[in-house]
């Protein structure tokens, strides 16, 4: 059942141990597709739309930033929260998980994202 706060209706997506570290679960909300993310113990919820060409964002991979560095070295910036971003399966732009920024190709789209609660080993979404 899904109740009222002051950020929005609460929606009960998956309990902590169905969306175990690495995982993604795509979830409906009235209209909305939402992928809701487990990315090493920090929950995060994008709608799973790509901005650019509509496609589902959410079924992309979720890595680190590539950082600058010499040719044919390839170096992420690993598990910094800041700059975990999840790809587009079809042209590969990149959005943060944290705010839905596009950070490659991307720059100028962003994606929208919604506040994530964990209380009681459950995890919910605002919409």
């Amino acid at each position: 059942m899904a109740i009222a706060s002051e950020s929005g209706t609460r929606h009960p997506v998956a309990s902590v141990e169905d969306l175990p570290p690495g995982s993604v679960r795509i979830v409906q909300i009235g209209s909305r597709s939402i992928g809701v993310f487990n990315d090493g113990g920090r929950f995060h919820a994008l709608r799973n739309v790509c901005p650019h060409h509509g496609a589902p964002l959410c079924r992309g991979s979720v890595s680190g930033l590539m950082r600058p560095s010499d040719p044919h070295e390839y170096d992420y910036s690993g598990d910094e929260a800041e700059n975990r971003v999840v790809r587009c399966p079809w042209h590969g732009y990149e959005f943060r998980l944290r705010d839905g920024v596009g950070v490659t190709g991307g720059k100028g789209l962003r994606v929208k994202t919604y506040e994530v609660e964990v209380e009681d080993g459950e995890v919910f979404v605002h919409v």
